[in-house]
């Protein structure tokens, strides 16, 4: 097989800028538009001759998206969509002192070329679409709570003037009915796919996920490849503990990593609180560790960590949930001991 030449690029709204291989090995830095007919020309330039291509960017958003989506779709081209936190230690490890998009590239470049290859998983249509949505909802929701704060600090001002209330009031109107409208398209989107629409049952099995924590889990899994596992998914979730020590004189509390998707942890976090109070079995689960001395808000994680075990084996083995799987309750002998 021939070889692969490194290839980064630093995407921003407007511009990209590449740093790809000389005839020495060093690096050759190119700017295209970030627009399609940039997209064709760099297309063309990373694959003149035959070449074949590794290429590393980093995951920021929409703004890279269309480009991930295209460079993946080119054969000869091989995408990674690389953490931004593993760029930057990266960077910190080759004693890079400065920042610009022009240097980014070539840390990019040296990232694709020194560090494990993971290859980025095209994810499909309908996927992307309901990720697209629940990603919107999620803001909308957070200005639909905003906007209720401001409408209770207005109610109990006489200070504030009608019209700002009726203001309040209209704003909310609008949030409401278009999250309303776009929930509805999100469960169009859902049932139009088999196997999302058998996902979102299995985790409407689930006591305590109810129709929006459904959507907002089920767009974020939808984009993990199938070959990850239970801990990569915990890692992606930024569910995985986290241990500072060192020697017999430092040693921090342990807590969760926060590296991972912050929008599946916060599609967690309420679940996981409903779930610790009323199912039977993750409540038991959630009582043994207080018991054992956790910090409450520390219990809780563990048991967003333990519903996303029970989601990733009800995925698996595509059966609904079941209590007695996730935590088995101590034997009256096993307490007595």
């Amino acid at each position: 097989m021939d070889k692969m030449e490194a290839c980064g690029i630093e995407v921003s709204a407007q511009e990209l800028v590449v740093a790809l291989s000389g005839k020495r090995g060093e690096a050759v830095l190119r700017r295209f538009a970030n627009t399609a007919a940039g997209h064709q020309q760099l297309l063309h330039t990373l694959t003149r001759g035959g070449k074949r291509v590794s290429v590393c960017v980093e995951a920021t958003g929409v703004y890279g998206l269309d480009l991930a989506l295209r460079l993946s779709a080119r054969e000869g081209v091989r995408v990674m969509v690389a953490n931004p936190r593993a760029v930057r230690h990266f960077a910190q490890a080759m004693m890079r002192r400065s920042k610009n998009d022009s240097l980014d590239a070539v840390v990019l470049r040296e990232f694709a070329a020194r560090m494990p290859f993971t290859p980025w998983v095209r994810p499909e249509k309908n996927a992307l679409e309901l990720w697209a949505i629940a990603r919107r909802l999620e803001a909308l929701t957070k200005q639909c709570a905003a906007e209720k704060n401001r409408q209770h600090a207005a109610g109990v001002s006489r200070a504030i003037p009608s019209c700002v209330r009726r203001s309040v009031a209209r704003t909310l109107l609008f949030l409401q009915r278009e999250i309303n409208l776009l929930r509805q398209q999100a469960l169009r989107c859902i049932a139009s796919e088999e196997r999302s629409q058998r996902r979102y049952q299995l985790l409407r099995s689930v006591p305590g996920i109810g129709e929006v924590s459904a959507v907002q889990m089920l767009a974020e899994l939808l984009l993990l490849p199938p070959d990850r596992d239970v801990r990569q998914w915990v890692a992606y979730a930024g569910l995985d503990p986290r241990e500072f020590s060192s020697g017999t004189s430092v040693r921090k509390r342990t807590c969760i990593s926060k590296f991972g998707n912050r929008h599946l942890r916060q599609a967690l976090f309420m679940p996981a609180l409903v779930a610790s109070r009323r199912e039977p079995h993750l409540r038991g689960f959630y009582q043994h560790l207080l018991a054992r001395g956790k910090k409450k808000r520390l219990a809780l994680m563990a048991v967003a960590r333990k519903l996303l075990h029970a989601i990733y084996g009800m995925f698996r083995h595509q059966q609904p949930y079941q209590g007695d799987r996730v935590y088995r309750f101590p034997s009256t002998a096993q307490i007595v001991a």
